[in-house]
């Protein structure tokens, strides 16, 4: 027992179990005293001091409250020689803790949550928002259904965002800041297709736009000024039966290989070099793999002797397609029914007949990898259908985040596919049978994401998630920095969202730049959001009076 404490008063507990001990601390508090006006030790003194463990001595609180009297820094307060776990988290003992255990242990132990950033995201009524303009004589409001940001906007470069809308124009804006009373930007636009585009994508070095439309093909246009309008559309490449719902750019072939998900449950791959052409001039695609996620269904067949049709199992389309790092020739992909995820060879099979073999003719296609259903939660045995994927980077390297109808951000790990939501409870990782809600998955009680026009993306920085919703105008936006880390679920805050209100309707697609994000409602309007401390405090200061000006984000 410490000398000078009775037995009934209790020890400092921040003491206990210290000796000799490098404690982790989640937060650094307060700053550090600069090593020039510390005690220093000589070397002399270290070679020649005691080299055994020497237990520590906890002073008694009349001990303590004399030292307190008597120092004269307050953010310096050694006790025998140890300091406290306030100062343990600075610039120095991270370098200490360097050197004892290398970088590794640095960064798993220190976490900087950026919800706060989040929190401060504001969005300007006259010089953030952009309004997509009809081009039928009868109606007034063109809604946008999908966007996507150049990926030089995503690396810091002009922010270009491409809006695809329902009458098949897709509109070129450029979303930097201006000032409130500046002219918006000359926009391009353009009309590859005449009924709905549902994906647009932009080739990895930006000189091409993909899109995806309800007429079941897809087209190549081109950005080049040198061109004509008439001219702009290189390829239009036909092999679905239904919707093209998603396209994806591969990114070691630029602008010549990509693939396509549709409504039909099928993908292809094409190959804009070598495809070959119809009659009309259109590209046939060099891989088709039908029934993607439909493997085991079977068709509707008669019924003897009535002839009765029995219904048939459903076809399962394709949401999204995407491309792994992980993986040089995979491709990731998504269905409406469940929240299966299959990995795809892209190498494998070939199913053009002038090259396949007899016996691999009637051969179906079958996926490298297929993960488990992260939507059967809580025991459910019904799987919801995933509308959109998006591949995490920086901290968030080999996990892929998939939004489900569940009004659910699940959470998989690369290159297995292994979930990480939807097979662990909270009362598992917290000792309270009350609580029922998945850890691991990123989900808001107002969010509401059942719709298949709702989209999700994440940040070029892999720290941050947007999604959209089905109702109010109502966007959401996630911290997932540590969303591959068991240790930061519980934390206060964890899997929460903050709310962005400032359109009418649904909001469908969203996409990040560069210290933006770009969200679009059937209002036909695309919103522009940035983060700004200041705005932010005086919107929250005087809500009545900034209304007028400004959209702000809430806690959801």
């Amino acid at each position: 027992m410490a000398p000078g404490s009775s037995e009934d008063e209790p020890l400092d507990l921040s003491l206990i179990d210290r000796t000799n001990v490098y404690s982790r601390a989640h937060f650094p508090v307060g700053l550090p005293t600069p090593p020039s006006e510390r005690k220093r030790v000589g070397q002399r003194d270290l070679d020649e001091r005691d080299k055994k463990r020497i237990k520590l001595q906890w002073p008694s609180k009349e001990s303590r409250a004399d030292r307190a009297e008597d120092s004269d820094s307050d953010t310096e307060r050694t006790v025998t020689g140890y300091r406290q776990k306030a100062c343990r988290s600075s610039i120095y003992s991270l370098r200490s803790r360097a050197m004892l255990g290398g970088l590794s242990r640095v960064s798993e132990d220190v976490h900087l949550p950026t919800r706060s950033i989040l929190q401060s995201f504001v969005s300007s009524n006259r010089s953030d928002v952009f309004k997509c303009h009809s081009e039928h004589e009868r109606t007034f409001i063109n809604i946008p259904y999908a966007c996507s940001y150049s990926n030089a906007a995503k690396r810091g470069g002009s922010p270009l965002l491409a809006v695809a809308t329902e009458q098949g124009t897709v509109d070129i804006l450029n979303t930097s800041k201006r000032d409130e009373w500046d002219v918006e930007p000359q926009r391009v636009t353009l009309q590859p297709h005449a009924n709905g585009i549902f994906d647009v994508r932009w080739s990895p070095s930006d000189t091409l736009l993909a899109t995806a439309s309800g007429d079941h093909s897809i087209r190549i246009t081109t950005l080049s000024s040198s061109v004509s309008a008439e001219q702009r559309t290189l390829h239009t490449l036909r092999g679905h039966e239904g919707t093209v719902k998603s396209i994806a750019w591969d990114p070691a072939h630029d602008s010549a290989v990509l693939c396509s998900g549709g409504r039909d449950g099928r993908i292809c791959l094409w190959d804009l070099r070598a495809g070959e052409r119809s009659a009309a001039g259109e590209l046939a695609p060099v891989l088709s793999i039908p029934k993607a996620h439909d493997l085991e269904g079977k068709r509707a067949r008669p019924k003897a002797p009535r002839r009765k049709v029995v219904a048939g199992v459903p076809v399962q389309g394709i949401t999204h397609l995407l491309y792994t790092d992980t993986h040089p020739y995979g491709i990731v992909s998504s269905c409406s029914s469940d929240g299966v995820l299959n990995l795809w060879d892209v190498r494998l099979p070939s199913n053009n007949r002038r090259t396949r073999s007899k016996k691999t003719a009637n051969q179906q296609p079958k996926p490298v990898v297929t993960s488990n259903d992260a939507t059967t939660y809580a025991g459910s045995r019904r799987g919801r259908g995933i509308t959109t994927l998006a591949l995490g980077s920086g901290p968030t390297a080999a996990l892929v985040f998939a939004l489900g109808i569940d009004s659910r951000v699940h959470t998989y790990a690369l290159p297995s596919l292994t979930p990480l939501s939807g097979h662990t409870s909270c009362a598992s990782l917290r000792g309270d049978s009350d609580l029922v809600e998945d850890p691991r998955a990123f989900w808001d009680p107002r969010m509401k994401t059942t719709s298949f026009y709702v989209r999700m993306a994440t940040s070029p920085c892999g720290r941050w998630l947007a999604t959209g919703g089905v109702a109010d105008g109502k966007a959401y936006l996630y911290d997932i920095s540590a969303a591959g880390r068991a240790r930061d679920i519980g934390r206060a805050g964890w899997g929460c969202g903050v709310e962005l209100k400032g359109q009418t309707g649904e909001v469908g697609a969203v996409d990040w730049a560069d210290g933006m994000l770009a969200t679009c409602a059937d209002d036909g309007t695309v919103r522009v959001w940035r983060p700004d401390v200041e705005v932010s405090r005086r919107c929250r200061d005087d809500p009545d009076e900034m209304r007028w000006d400004w959209a702000w984000s809430t806690d959801a």
